[in-house]
């Protein structure tokens, strides 16, 4: 069994309202060091397969469902699951 773990971000060029507002509750906060704030998700998956099949699905996984294209990017992580 293969956990992959997806982090989806806006791109670069999409204004992200949550990080801006996270952006300015931390400085309201004290937290003046804090410049700029980016927000996001992350997807853990298990699957079974060969690294190269699993990265060819969960590319696939992505650009069909899990992100939106037009405004998100995404990258991932492929690690084994501690077995119990």
């Amino acid at each position: 069994m293969t956990k992959v773990t997806i982090y989806v971000t806006l791109r670069e060029s999409v204004v992200d309202p949550q990080g801006i507002a996270t952006t300015e509750a931390l400085q309201k906060m004290g937290y003046e060091e804090v410049k700029s704030v980016r927000v996001g998700k992350m997807i853990e998956l298990q699957l079974d397969g060969s690294e190269q099949t699993i990265e060819a699905r969960v590319n696939e996984m992505c650009n069909d469902l899990l992100i939106n294209k037009v405004i998100e990017d995404y990258r991932f992580e492929i690690g084994e699951v501690a077995s119990k």
